[in-house]
C-alpha cells in the first residue's frame, strides 16, 4: 500500500511539469537565498564565536584608538591567574589601493603566537620570522588572493603611521580548523616601535591591546575584574573582557546590517510558501472530482488529504534538497569573489538543517488549506465539479 501510495504521489506531482518545475525551480532559488544570506551572517560572527574561552583582551577603558603604556605588561602578568601575556597594534595599512584591505597587527611574535595556537606556522618560517626584524606572516587565504610567496617583499602605505613600509614575508599560516581566520598579516611591533620611536618619540612604548590568557577558563571574570582594578584612577584605565565580547562589540557596529539581512532570508522564505500554497491550491481545485471519486470508492479524508501533503512536501523537498547542494559551490565562489573581505565563510551545519526545516515548513504549510478544503468535501459536491 505504501508503494502504491508514494507512486501515485509522485505521478500527481509531475502531471503538470512546467507548473512544478517552476515550483521547483522557485524553491531551489528560495533555499539558495537563505543558505547563503545565513552564511554571510555567520561570517559576520565568525571572530566571535571562534574566540577561546580563556582569553581576555585589555584595552583603554575610554576607546579602543588609545593606546596603553607597554609598561602595563609586567603589572598585568603579576594579577593572579593569567599565565600568559602578549601585545598587538593595529596598522591599518594600504596594500597597493584601499580595495585590498586586510587586517595587520603588529605583535609580539613569540608570545603572539604562543598564545594563539589556532595559527599554525612551519618550524622553519617561524625561526626565520623571529630573526627576521621586517619579518612578517600572513595567513594562507590571503597569499592565496595576493599571490603571495614566502621571500617576497610587502610594502604597505601607512595611514595611522605614515610611510611606506618594507617587509619580507618569512611565513605563511594555516588554520587549526576551517573557521581560523586565515586573511591577516603579523609583524614584530619591535620594528614598528623602534620607527615610531625616531619618528614621533610621543607614539612609542605604547600598545593597542594586551592579550591575556587565563589558567582556567572559570576564572576569566575574576581575572579581569583583577586587571581592570590594578589600573584604577591611573593615567589610563583598563577594561578587560572576554576575547569573544571584543568580537561582538565589532559586529554590534553593523547590527543594523545583520538584522536586515536575518529578515530579507526570512522574507525569501515566505514568499516561497505563498507561491507554493498557490500552486497546491491549484492542484486541489482541479482534481476536485477525483478525489470526489477516490471518498466514493471507500478511500478515507485522510488518505485523500494525505495526497496532497506528499505531493506538497516532494516539491518542497526537491528543490530544497537541490538548493542545499547548491549552497556548497556558490558559497565557495561567492567567497572566493570577495577574496579577504569575509575571512570565513563557511556553510555550517546548522544553516544546513535550518535550510531542510525551511523546506519541510514550506512543504506542510503550503498542503494546509487544500488538504482541509479536500477533507471536508462531499463526494455530491465533489462529483459535480469540472476538471
Amino acid at each position: 500500500m505504501s508503494g502504491s501510495f508514494f507512486r501515485l504521489v509522485a505521478l500527481n506531482a509531475w502531471r503538470h511539469r512546467l507548473r512544478s518545475g517552476l515550483t521547483v525551480l522557485g524553491m531551489v532559488v528560495a533555499i539558495l537565498a537563505f543558505g547563503l544570506l545565513g552564511t554571510v551572517v555567520d561570517a559576520w560572527y565568525a571572530g566571535a564565536n571562534g574566540a577561546a574561552a580563556n582569553r581576555l583582551i585589555t584595552r583603554s577603558s575610554i576607546s579602543l584608538v588609545f593606546p596603553l603604556p607597554l609598561t602595563y605588561k609586567d603589572r598585568i602578568r603579576a594579577v593572579d591567574g593569567v599565565r600568559d601575556l602578549s601585545w598587538a597594534n593595529w596598522f591599518g595599512g594600504i596594500y597597493k589601493e584601499p580595495k585590498n584591505f586586510f587586517p595587520q597587527f603588529a605583535v609580539d611574535g613569540e608570545s603572539y603566537f604562543r598564545i594563539y595556537p589556532e595559527f599554525i606556522v612551519d618550524e622553519r618560517q617561524m625561526r626565520d620570522f623571529l630573526r627576521d626584524r621586517k619579518g612578517c606572516i600572513v595567513g594562507r587565504k590571503l597569499a592565496d588572493t595576493h599571490g603571495f610567496k614566502v621571500g617576497d617583499t610587502l610594502t604597505l602605505k601607512g595611514t595611522i603611521y605614515a610611510g611606506n613600509w618594507d617587509f619580507v614575508i618569512r611565513g605563511i599560516y594555516d588554520g587549526a580548523s576551517k573557521s581560523t581566520d586565515r586573511s591577516q598579516m603579523f609583524f614584530h611591533w619591535a620594528y614598528l616601535n623602534e620607527t615610531v620611536k625616531a619618528r614621533l618619540p610621543g607614539r612609542a612604548d605604547n600598545v593597542g591591546v594586551f592579550i591575556v590568557e587565563v589558567d582556567s577558563a572559570d576564572r576569566v571574570a575574576t581575572v579581569s575584574r583583577s586587571i581592570d582594578r590594578e589600573f584604577v584612577n591611573s593615567r589610563a584605565e583598563t577594561l578587560t573582557e572576554t576575547e569573544k565580547a571584543f568580537a561582538l562589540g565589532f559586529v554590534a557596529m553593523t547590527e543594523a546590517i545583520v538584522v536586515a539581512i536575518r529578515i530579507v532570508s526570512y522574507l525569501v522564505i515566505f514568499i516561497i510558501m505563498a507561491v507554493m500554497a498557490n500552486t497546491m491550491s491549484m492542484t486541489a481545485r482541479e482534481r476536485t472530482a477525483e478525489y470526489a471519486t477516490l471518498k466514493a470508492l471507500g478511500f478515507s479524508p485522510g488518505f485523500v488529504a494525505a495526497l496532497i501533503c506528499g505531493e506538497s512536501l516532494m516539491l518542497a523537498l526537491v528543490g530544497g534538497l537541490v538548493g542545499i547542494l547548491l549552497t556548497f559551490p556558490v558559497a565557495a565562489a561567492f567567497a572566493a569573489k570577495m577574496g579577504t573581505l569575509f575571512p570565513v565563510f563557511n556553510v555550517s551545519q546548522s544553516t544546513v538543517l535550518l535550510q531542510v526545516g525551511c523546506a519541510l515548513a514550506v512543504g506542510i504549510v503550503a498542503a494546509l488549506l487544500p488538504m482541509r478544503r479536500v477533507a471536508r468535501l462531499s463526494i455530491v459536491d465533489g462529483l459535480r465539479a469540472v476538471a
